[in-house]
Order: C-alpha cells, then sequence, then structure tokens
C-alpha cells in the first residue's frame, strides 16, 4: 500500500480509534504517581461568542445552544502561558470551556504534515490528473495560504519561548532532508543546508511530472455499471498512473509558506511514534499544541497526530490552524468544522487568540483565583 493510500484511510481509522481515545488515555493517566481532586463543576455561560471565528475563511465559526465554564485544568507551576480550551460533552449537553496554565518551556509546537507541493521549491502536483496533498493545485495554493496567513505568524509568536518547534513529514529521511533540516539525530550547518536546497531543486528538475489523462472510454456491465464505473475511474487515484512512477519516492520539502528556525526539529514518520514520543520527552515535554494538516487524515492518525500524542502528553489541537480536506467544495471551512467538532468529543480544541504567552505573576495569580472562586458556585 502506498504511502497516500494509507493517508486516505486515516479518517476511517481517525472514527474508530476516537471511540477507544478516551481509555487509552485514562489507562496512561492511571501510571501518574500524583493527582489532585478536580471539582468537575459547570457554570452556564450567558450570550457566548461563537468560536474559533476568528478566520471564517478557513473555518466555519462553531455555534452550539449550551456552553459551560468549568474550572482550571492545567496548573503549572511558574506557568507563562494562557491556553483556554474547550470540548465538548454529549452527556453534558454542551460545549465545556476550560482555562489552562501552562509552562511554555515544557510545550512543544508541532506542525503535522506542511507538504511544500506546488510552490517555490519544485514539487508539482502532475499534470493532467495527478493528485497530492489537497489533491489539486488550486486547493494546495488555499493551503499554503493559510500556512502563510494564520500558521506561520502564531509560531513565530511562540518560537523561543516554548520548548521547541517541531515539523512532521511524511516517509522516511532522504539524505537530502538531513542536509536541510535539522532532525533528532543531526543539526545542519548553513553550507549543507544551502547545498541541500540545491540539491532539493535539481531532484525535482529532474523528475517527469507527465502523468496519463482521464480515461476516454469505460467498460461498463450490464449488472453493475455503477461499480464498474467508480472502478475505473475512481474519485482520488494517485498511483503512477496519473503521478508517474517515483513521484511517491520523491523527498518531501516542507512548505516555502513556513519560515524555518535553524533550531527547529523536522521528524518523519517512519521514525514511529516511540522515538518520537521519547524524544519529547527527553526534551522535558508535557504540553503540545498541535497544528497542521488535514484535520480529517494526517493531523489525526500519523506518528505526530493527535491519537498518538494524547496517550503521553496534554495535547491542544489549534482549531483554526488546521485545514481538513474539502473535495466538492471551493472552501475548506465547513469540512474543517465538521472534523474538530468530532475531535472534541476526546480532545481540548484552543484557538490562536486564546494561546497567550503570560509572564506577569500577578495575572498569573488571577487566573488562579478567579477559577477557586468560581468551582466553589458550582452550578
Amino acid at each position: 500500500m502506498t504511502n497516500l493510500s494509507k493517508r486516505c484511510l486515516c479518517r476511517a481509522l481517525c472514527l474508530v480509534s476516537t471511540a477507544i481515545a478516551a481509555p487509552l488515555v485514562q489507562s496512561a493517566h492511571a501510571q501518574d504517581s500524583t493527582t489532585r481532586t478536580y471539582e468537575n463543576r459547570l457554570i452556564v455561560i450567558k450570550n457566548p461568542q461563537p468560536l474559533l471565528a476568528d478566520h471564517p475563511e478557513f473555518v466555519q465559526p462553531i455555534v452550539e445552544e449550551r456552553r459551560f465554564e468549568a474550572p482550571l485544568l492545567v496548573d503549572d507551576e511558574s506557568a507563562d502561558l494562557r491556553v483556554r480550551a474547550w470540548r465538548f460533552s454529549y452527556n453534558a449537553r454542551g460545549v465545556i470551556e476550560m482555562p489552562n496554565l501552562i509552562k511554555a518551556a515544557s510545550t512543544a509546537v508541532i506542525f503535522v504534515h506542511p507538504w511544500g507541493i506546488d510552490d517555490s521549491q519544485g514539487w508539482k502536483t502532475p499534470e493532467p490528473a495527478g493528485v497530492c496533498d489537497f489533491c489539486t493545485p488550486t486547493k494546495n495554493h488555499l493551503a499554503a495560504r493559510h500556512t502563510r496567513e494564520v500558521i506561520d505568524p502564531f509560531v513565530a509568536q511562540l518560537r523561543g519561548s516554548v520548548g521547541l518547534v517541531m515539523y512532521s513529514l511524511r516517509g522516511k529521511e532522504h539524505p537530502v532532508h538531513a542536509k536541510l533540516y535539522r532532525s533528532i539525530r543531526k543539526k545542519p550547518t548553513e553550507t549543507e543546508r544551502e547545498e541541500g536546497r540545491r540539491e532539493l531543486k535539481e531532484i525535482f528538475g529532474r523528475f517527469d511530472y507527465r502523468g496519463q489523462p482521464l480515461p476516454k472510454v469505460l467498460t461498463l456491465s450490464d449488472e453493475s455499471p455503477v461499480k464498474d464505473y467508480f472502478a475505473q475511474f475512481p474519485g482520488l487515484d494517485a498511483s503512477p498512473k496519473y503521478n508517474h512512477e517515483g513521484f511517491w519516492d520523491l523527498p518531501t520539502p516542507v512548505s516555502d509558506a513556513v519560515t524555518i528556525d535553524p533550531d527547529d526539529y523536522v521528524y518523519y514518520d517512519e521514525d514511529g511514534y516511540p522515538a518520537l514520543r521519547d524524544f519529547l520527552k527527553s526534551q522535558k515535554v508535557r504540553h503540545v499544541l498541535l497544528v497542521g494538516y488535514a484535520t480529517d487524515m494526517c493531523f489525526c492518525l500519523t506518528t505526530a497526530g493527535y491519537n498518538n500524542l494524547s496517550k503521553d502528553f496534554n495535547v491542544f489541537l489549534v482549531g483554526d490552524a488546521t485545514l481538513a480536506t474539502f473535495p466538492a467544495n471551493n472552501t475548506p471551512k465547513y469540512a474543517t468544522n465538521a472534523h474538530v467538532s468530532f475531535a472534541s468529543l476526546n480532545q481540548l480544541i484552543t484557538q490562536i487568540s486564546w494561546v497567550k504567552l503570560t509572564p506577569n505573576v500577578a495575572e498569573r495569580d488571577s487566573t488562579r483565583a478567579s477559577s477557586r472562586g468560581f468551582a466553589s458556585e458550582g452550578e
């Protein structure tokens, strides 16, 4: 099975894995050596504003009839990063919001699959009918604009304060990757990076991006013409037929819409989750702010996806810093709304405007005091 075929299975697997995610997280927490009593008291929020409303071009704002305020959840000593978050509970009949105070140095910003396709680096969607990433050049350009306008400034704002910034990429580390990006194994010199950029352009420049055209004639049986039609003309075929032989063997670069700092890390899916987990633990990471693509696929179940990370870390999905795939639509906003909402059954969702560096001790103490007073009120 090709990497893209595996990727296209992610959505179905997400549905199954979400149902078992809560027991997995509970099992991990059962191993913790210390616990505290959390007063799970909910107060109705009156006249709340829509959630994820800051970037409506990319994410349709979320509106729910009932919203509740819950007490402070994550409360790190010497916290300097405020992260307000929410989740949805059918049992509670609504959205539950809560403040969190976390330590920036114990936090990783992880950007899932910022593929550099159809940008200045030379990796292109094959024509006339090839598919890659968001599966058409137009959709890929929209995703790159989202990266440039929304995610990249957010990462830049936190870089230098958080413990680390990391990008995940499909497949394995190619030799040219090792020259371009810092990995958990090696940090290249600037000379190596420059050599890697030239080498990458040469690799992409040698490839033939011409695939076969769409079929002009199909052979259909009288008994099952619909089945035969889709078997011969599926909605997504990323095989060598349309993408040309060897396309998926090319090294995937990080999008040129990302401003990569020399100290940022790149992690490769084929290195596996255990090695990623162990590396993050070795860097004293306890919290993850997760951004990236695609909400319904890679963001969910690839190596650095939330179904893996939430087993071992306090994960916050940044809901306006992700896009879902959007077939049959000219906008990702409705699909992203739906998949972020689905994730909220077992994940905490935040948004860019809710993530704030707060080095002010008085402000931090005020958040704690407000939460203590709130918890004593109940519903």
